[in-house]
């Protein structure tokens, strides 16, 4: 991201901040086992790098977290995780081609799994706003310490996230970047 903003720069993380905040949304009103709250992140980190990202994750968290979703001012440092690595990976390869979505998405999921599984066990006990909370409780009635239940659902349903984010980036990216000049 160069250090002047544009009025497209400004205007394509407002609708990243919009796309994280409708998914989110839809995620947790239908109680998903997904989060949905990234794909934005995702999408600053790809156009933008990493301060991109910083600011669509760090401005979905607040908002979120003062319209609806209470808990999205404490998972903001998973924002955080997002943006960084992404905005990383994305700076060493443009999100162009379908055949890195796994290994990318995997790579993206591990930080934020480990920092969403922190705050969930510490700050929540392993019960949060999210579908996921439920898979939690089953594997802890089933006898698996409740660290142990948040680590191994948020493994997979922050992949499962990370996956169709990345795959949505991929699709947007090479829209986008098809039909306008972006700065």
């Amino acid at each position: 991201m160069t250090k002047h903003f544009s009025a497209q720069k400004i205007a394509l993380i407002a609708l990243f901040i919009v796309i994280n905040i409708v998914g989110g949304h839809l995620a947790l009103y239908a109680h998903l086992p997904i989060y949905l709250d990234t794909i934005g992140t995702l999408l600053g980190s790809a156009f933008f790098g990493p301060i991109g990202g910083l600011f669509t994750g760090i401005l979905t968290a607040l908002i979120n977290g003062t319209t609806g979703d209470l808990f999205s001012i404490y998972y903001m440092p998973s924002q955080i995780a997002t943006a960084l690595v992404s905005g990383f990976v994305y700076k060493k390869m443009r999100p162009t081609n379908f055949k890195n979505i796994w290994w990318v998405a995997l790579i993206i999921s591990i930080p934020a799994t480990i920092v969403s599984t922190i705050i969930t066990v510490i700050l929540f006990h392993g019960i949060t706003s999210s579908g996921s909370s439920m898979i939690v409780q089953v594997l802890h009635g089933f006898g698996l310490n409740q660290a142990l239940s948040v680590f191994l659902v948020q493994v997979g349903t922050d992949y499962l996230d990370r996956v169709i984010g990345v795959y949505v980036v991929v699709i947007v990216y090479q829209t986008l970047m098809s039909r306008m000049a972006i700065e």
